[in-house]
Parts: structure tokens; sequence; C-alpha cells
């Protein structure tokens, strides 16, 4: 269950020496003036963004495709993209976007309304392995269903349809108002794709496992593959367990991209990544530990940028596993959890513990829900009560080969939870699983034990990315039906009126406290290393930056 320090130590050296391999074979990637090379933390999990969810696929997706909106550098706050204006009529039911004339995508075809209507009509009828929560997740937590009902989902489609009334102008109809829908086109799963590249390359191709982990079988968004947007860098290759190379777009309609290559090499061992930036292997990584951030602003020739926080840590209750579908039993993991502890020990004062699904920043915010402290007697006693007999068996799986903005070392957290729910009555089978490809979509799919390490960065400034992502529809990830919940969630996500609209997520975050479907335990800020020279990234609370501005100085 728990590795002894030698263990710790060798598996450490031993990752470190892999990693250092890694770079050198076969990379020659000195630091160039126009070339970046970055430490990411796993390699992408696909670069479809209709079929990812997690921060290491998005940030690459992120320089290849745009949406209709934005999101203004280093904010939330949304902007104009490809689409020039917007208007909502019809009590906020249709929607009709001005785009930008003159943009082509990165296979020479146009971008125009049509394009956007394919897009928006591709998502709406996946059906098979893409109609599952653990596949297209962010379409399915803001658009609440597909044309077809997908096995296993509650389905109330938000969309209606598209129509394109013109090459510059697209008008989508929602079968009712949803306050969030606009700030949602900022996500990146939601950005436009060349049709014609998606049906050439077999986008609509893949499986899904019993395990719900979903395999692209076509060769759009894959290793040695095809992704085509309309951003400020191009796809130009990718290889597994070598580097991801983005070239630039010099055919962009906007600004064009300082840089003329941005290179993607996954790096998993916080260690080798931080040895990288000292040797200049790399120039700039995410996901700094925070121990290694007085390291990095010692170094005359390096420096840290910090993340806004907007950030949740949290342990997921599946309910479908009992006997955690009794709220005592939730309760005791709730109180077995030592969640300050972990805190105090691993996130080096740049974290907080978490009460609720979303930071305090975020509409809706409820100051007074119901709290857990750390306390092992209490949840034996809570075990007790529900009738069972101690020690209570629980697998708990956490993710390997992985550093998340929430989540900087998931191993040493676990350890720490692990240890104190065996001091409070459970007995933890430890369980893990690679991050790629295997972790998320098992967490999503609900085969992830009952208890499992994850997380969640904002992806746009509404408290239904957050509490409204996790708990507005039934999914396999927390194995529950809450009918109250669902229904309260929906109405706030309807909610025009602000002040109401707070109040009815304030009383989401105190039922959701009371209900326990996961435990939240960490809010942190995030940090990112870079060389001295580089210019010009700047930090986003969602974690999403543009390296179209990026640039070298000195």
């Amino acid at each position: 269950m728990h590795r002894g320090l030698k263990a710790l130590l060798a598996v450490s050296v031993a990752a470190l020496a892999t990693a250092a391999a890694t770079l050198a074979a076969g990379s020659g990637t000195a630091a160039t003036s126009d070339t970046l090379v970055f430490g990411s933390a796993a390699e992408p999990t696909s670069l479809d963004g209709a079929v990812v969810s997690d921060g290491e696929s998005l940030r690459v997706i992120d320089q290849i495709t745009e949406g209709l909106v934005g999101l203004k550098p280093g904010s939330t706050t949304l902007q104009p993209l490809l689409a020039r204006s917007w208007k909502a009529t019809n009590k906020g039911r249709v929607w009709t976007f001005n785009l930008r004339t003159g943009v082509r995508f990165h296979d020479g075809t146009p971008f125009n309304a049509r394009a956007v209507c394919a897009n928006f009509d591709r998502w709406y009828n996946f059906t098979g392995p893409f109609a599952s929560d653990a596949t297209s997740y962010y379409y399915y937590t803001v658009f609440s269903g597909y044309k077809k009902k997908a096995a296993g989902l509650t389905n109330s489609p938000l969309y209606r349809s598209c129509r394109a009334t013109n090459d510059r102008t697209a008008v989508v109809t929602l079968r009712r108002a949803n306050a969030a829908f606009l700030g949602a086109l900022s996500l990146t799963s939601f950005h436009m794709q060349s049709p014609t590249a998606m049906n050439r390359y077999g986008a609509n191709k893949g499986r899904l496992s019993k395990d719900g982990v979903f395999t692209p079988t076509g060769e759009y968004g894959v290793p040695g593959g095809q992704a085509v947007g309309t951003g400020p860098f191009k796809l130009e290759s990718w290889r597994i367990g070598d580097r991801l190379v983005l070239v630039r777009n010099d055919s962009y309609w906007g600004r064009k991209a300082i840089l003329r290559r941005v290179i993607f090499r996954a790096i998993p061992d916080n260690a080798a990544r931080l040895q990288a930036l000292q040797t200049g292997e790399i120039q700039g990584y995410d996901l700094v530990e925070p121990q290694d951030i007085p390291t990095i602003k010692r170094n005359s020739k390096l420096k840290v940028l910090d993340r806004p926080a907007f950030n949740v840590a949290y342990v997921t209750i599946n309910q479908k596993v009992k006997p955690f579908d009794n709220p005592l039993v939730r309760q005791a993991v709730a109180h077995g959890l030592d969640r300050a502890g972990v805190v105090k020990a691993f996130y080096a004062g740049r974290g907080e513990v978490a009460h609720e699904f979303m930071p305090p920043q975020v509409l809706g915010y409820a100051k007074d829900v119901k709290k857990y402290p750390y306390n092992p007697a209490r949840a034996q006693q809570l075990l007790r009560q529900a009738g069972l007999t101690l020690p209570v068996e629980v697998e708990f799986w956490y993710p390997t080969d992985i550093s998340r903005p929430y989540m900087p070392d998931p191993t040493k957290n676990f350890q720490v939870f692990a240890a104190s729910l065996n001091k409070s009555g459970f007995k933890v089978v430890p369980k893990s699983a690679p991050w790629r490809p295997d972790y998320v979509g098992r967490v999503q799919a609900g085969t992830a034990g009952a208890l499992n390490l994850i997380g969640w960065t904002g992806d746009y400034g509404d408290p239904d990315n957050f509490i409204g992502s996790f708990f507005k529809t039934e999914q396999g990830q927390w194995g529950f039906k809450n009918p109250r919940l669902f229904k309260l969630l929906e109405r706030g996500v309807a909610e025009t009126n602000s002040s109401k609209r707070k109040a009815l997520y304030q009383q989401a975050n105190r039922l959701i406290m009371q209900f326990l479907p996961g435990v939240p335990y960490a809010h942190t800020k995030p940090a990112l290393g870079f060389q001295r020279n580089v210019a010009g990234y700047k930090p986003s609370p969602v974690t999403l930056e543009s390296f179209a501005t990026v640039r070298f100085v000195g």
C-alpha cells in the first residue's frame, strides 16, 4: 500500500533518468529565437476537442482551433473571436452570430456559417461510443443530451438547430434559455474544426471500452494524424514518447504568431521537468511543484509565473458502489480524509482547504455549507451507525505519471488520504492507472472504484461550469440520481437575473455538501516555470494560454 522512502527514491531517480534520456534522444531542440519547447505533464489523449476534457489535450488544441467567442487573455471575460458579434432573441433561445469573413481552415477550406452548423450538428448527432459522458463530456454536461438518447444517460437536449442564413450569419436555436450558453462556447471542446478534414480523416470513428476509455480509430486527432482548425498554429507532427510539433499558420486571419514552432514534450516526472528547465532543454513548463518554486526563483536565468487560483481538487464517492450509497458512510469518508494535512504538506502555502466544489470567487459560493473536519473517531462512529463491521474495505484510485494544477503530486495526496482513512475505520485497497489513456475515462465512466482522486480547473467564470458540470445530470462518475438537485441546477442555469442566480447556486452548494457526492479538499494557485528570456506568456485562470504572443527577449 505505502512505498518506503528507499523505494520512492529509486522510482524517482529511475524516472528522472528515463525522462532525461528521452529528452536527449534524437531531439536537437536547443533553444532558438523562433522555437519554444514546452514541457507537458502528459501526452494529449486526442486533438479532437469534442472528445477530450483533460488540460494537456486542451492546451495543444487551443493553439490549433478557435471558437466563436474567446476569453480575454489572463481573465474569464468573454470577447469576440470567430464571431464578430452576436445577439440573443426570443427570450434567450435564438442566438445570431455574425462571423468574420476571409477566414480559412488550415486545409484551405472556408470558415463560414455552414461550417459552424456542421460542427454544432456533429455534436448533437453523436451516437454510439461518442454519445457518452466519458467521451463527449463537455457536450453532455453543457447541452444535456443528444438527438438520440444515449444508453444510461438522461436526455434533455438544449440544442435544437443551426441555420446558415448566409456565409457570415449562423443562427443557433436552443430549446430553452441558458444563461451559461455563451460562456460555454469559449470552451475548447466547442471550437470550430474543418468539416472537410473531419469527414476525410474519420473523426467520427472510435470505440469505447467496457471501462469507459474512448479510443479514436480514424486518422483525426491521433498521433500521426490530422487536426484542422483556424488557429495561429498548425499541427505538423505528433509522435508519442517523443514530441508534438506545431508550426506557425502564416495564413492566419489575425495577428500572426511570433514563434515559428512550438514543441510540446511530455515529461511526467516533476523533478525531470524542473531539471529540463534548468539545463535549457525546455523553455517552460506548467504545474511546478510548490516545493520547487524557491529553486526556480533562486536561479537568475529562470522565473516563476503565477496562475490565478480557479480550481478544486476533490475525492469522488461513487454511490453505485455499496455501501457508499448510504449518506452515513459518505460522511465517514469526509471525516476520515485529512484534507488540512494534505494541503499543509504538499501545497507549500499556495493552497487552501476547499469546503465546496467551486472556488470562492465564483457566483453562488456559500460560506455556510456543512463542513467535515478530520475526525477518525467520528468516522468510525458513523460507520458503526450505518450497521457496518470495521474495517470497511474501499477501493481507492489515483492517477500516475501526472501533475495537475489542483494536485501537483497525486501519489503523495493518496498516501496521506489512505493512511487517514485506515485510521478512520476503513481498509483502503489502492488502485492506480496512467492518466493517458485510462484514468480520466475510468473516472468519468464510474469504473475507478468507490473513491478516486480527481479535480477541475474552471473553463469560464460561471457556476454552471463547476457544480453544473458535476451535478446537473446523472453521470457515471458519481452514480446517483437526485432530482431535487438536478432541477435546482437547471433553474440556476436558466435564470438570467444575477441576484436570483446567486441565491439558487448558494442553495445548491448547501444541498450538495449535505448530500455529499464527493469531498472537495483543495483550491490552489498553480505556478509555471520559464526561462527568464521568454516573454509574452499570459497565465490564465482556466489554464489555456495562447503561444501566439510568446517571444524571446534579450
